[in-house]
């Protein structure tokens, strides 16, 4: 099996750190020549999804798109593109948690809106490094990093009110509620743009308050 993979530096440092390393892959530099893979990983996708433009041609490889901060749906749609035709002439693309901090882990949270075999999708992550998978809803943040950024989000606000510190934030939730990290230790893993937008792409697709940005957050990004 011919795996490649394009991800920014971030992303491949914390590919070479999961937890079960991956099978055999090469990295790769830009999204040319994917036809040359059965399985091409792009774990910047939701931030250049016109690359599915080139992608939805390629009936071959399968692809795993990092959709985070837009799912699959969505891309298709605004490169005016139809993912039921695509799906009819044989693309084959799942969407998958691509945050620094989960790529690590032993499971592999994915969507699967074009209805592809779970058995296949399940051999594939394995050889990848995980042998653990979670399909969920092809939704704008998935489930872990709609959760992680909105706690990290109401973390922001917490200092910004002066009720505590961040340090102290930090102590209390990984004592208090068991977490692996506090909330502003998991932002710096997953990277404040990455946070930042995510809380924006999922207020713009549900204008609900409670992924408002906290203006501290905002500053920092803006930085």
């Amino acid at each position: 099996m011919k795996i490649g993979i394009l991800a920014s530096p971030a992303k491949q440092n914390a590919w070479m750190n999961k937890q079960t390393p991956a099978g055999s892959f090469s990295w790769v530099q830009d999204s040319e020549g994917h036809e040359n893979f059965d399985v091409f990983v792009d774990l910047d996708f939701d931030n250049q999804t016109s690359r599915i433009n080139e992608y939805a041609n390629n009936t071959h490889t399968l692809f795993l798109l990092g959709a985070v901060k837009c799912n699959l749906e969505l891309a298709f749609r605004n490169n005016q593109l139809s993912l039921s035709i695509a799906q009819e002439q044989g693309f084959k693309a799942i969407g998958i948690n691509n945050l620094c901090s989960f790529i690590e882990r032993n499971m592999l949270e994915y969507t699967n809106p074009l209805n592809l075999n779970t058995e296949e999708i399940q051999h594939i992550a394995t050889f990848l490094g995980y042998p653990q998978t979670e399909c969920v809803n092809s939704r704008i943040g998935m489930i872990t990093p709609r959760v992680v950024c909105m706690i990290i989000n109401e973390a922001f606000y917490t200092v910004q009110e002066g009720t505590a510190t961040e340090g102290d934030i930090d102590q209390a939730m990984k004592l208090g509620t068991n977490y692996p990290h506090g909330p502003f230790e998991w932002c710096d893993k997953i990277g404040l743009n990455d946070v930042y937008e995510t809380l924006e792409a999922l207020y713009q697709d549900t204008h609900d308050e409670r992924y408002k940005i906290c203006s501290l957050l905002k500053q920092r990004y803006l930085r």
